[in-house]
């Protein structure tokens, strides 16, 4: 399955809380779309988040973004992952 490097941007102050009830509502309807969303990490500083998932496609990591209520701003193909 394809992995992904999305980038969110504008979320300065972001807590980790924040960042987990993010995550957590991804994961709640990611299997709708056959994405697996891996791990997320979070700039509170630059309000840059970056989220690792694996999909059918960019689009269907998206689409759980998008309703999840935070859609990327970037959405990146990682080919080659050691």
């Amino acid at each position: 399955m394809p992995e992904f490097m999305d980038v969110h941007h504008g979320m300065a102050g972001l807590t980790a809380d924040d960042l987990k009830a993010a995550h957590d509502a991804d994961l709640a309807i990611q299997g709708e779309e056959n994405v697996v969303f891996k791990q997320a990490w979070a700039d509170p500083q630059s309000g840059t988040v970056y989220c690792l998932s694996e999909g059918p496609s960019a689009e269907a990591v998206q689409r759980i973004h998008e309703r999840a209520g935070h859609p990327a701003d970037e959405i990146h193909p990682v080919p080659y992952v050691v």
